[in-house]
């Protein structure tokens, strides 16, 4: 039988530790206790129009979905180490979001986080807005639809990835990428898809200076290049 926690104020070290087969409703998670790893170690949990201001929430997680919910800046390295959730509908403000990670899908999020989604794996996002540096750093097996992505150094050693219908204002990404498919979208920056492998861009408009150089396999299918001087060098 699941349990359920709801209305509560948490702000203490490990306060809903090892929580299992949990719907967490309505919760508040700051206070002057200052605690971290609210909730880690869980599994089968639902957290759901929750607000967090404290570091390290959920690490070690499994089989949970995070809905409509708010990290603020405050909670420092909020999901790591986490296997097979949905985060929808929330606001992640905090540094270092999501950090080797596996089964995860982000939908309908809005996301200000620098070096968010390192080292990740099978990672869905989709119908999101994101801010952030060095976004997706070494993942694998990454798919991507309608994200509205700014920021700098993204995608860089990303290996597996297909990614569609999205805008990517954004420095140096795709550096170091292996077997990876776009299609359209937007790509606007500087020295896109440099020592790249596999890197095949269909339908996509390409914005920005020296493009797609020391790639390998490259392959471009109707697209369009604007204000791309030195490419393919």
């Amino acid at each position: 039988m699941r349990k359920r926690i709801a209305g509560e104020t948490h702000d203490s070290e490990r306060a809903l530790y090892h929580l299992v087969h949990t719907d967490v409703i309505g919760c508040i998670f700051d206070g002057p206790a200052d605690g971290e790893s609210a909730l880690k170690e869980c599994r089968d949990i639902l957290v759901e129009d929750c607000s967090f201001s404290l570091r390290y929430p959920l690490w070690h997680a499994e089989n949970f979905t995070l809905r409509n919910s708010f990290l603020d800046e405050k909670t420092r390295a909020p999901l790591w180490y986490c296997h097979g959730g949905t985060i929808a509908g929330c606001t992640l403000d905090g540094i270092k979001t999501l950090r080797e990670c596996e089964e995860i899908k982000i939908e309908r999020c809005t996301v200000r986080s620098p070096e968010f989604g390192w080292r990740c794996a099978h990672l869905q996002i989709c119908d999101s807005v994101i801010q952030s540096e060095y976004f997706l750093f070494e993942c694998k097996d990454i798919d991507v639809s309608r994200l509205r992505m700014s920021g700098k150094y993204s995608f860089q050693y990303i290996e597996g990835a297909h990614i569609r219908d999205s805008y990517f204002d954004t420095k140096d990404a795709f550096w170091h990428c292996k077997n990876m498919t776009v299609e359209n979208t937007t790509l606007k920056g500087e020295y896109l898809g440099w020592y790249s492998e596999g890197l095949t861009l269909i339908n996509c408009r390409i914005i920005g200076t020296q493009p797609l150089c020391y790639c390998r396999n490259l392959k471009l299918v109707n697209c369009t290049m604007q204000d791309c001087d030195r490419a393919f060098e």
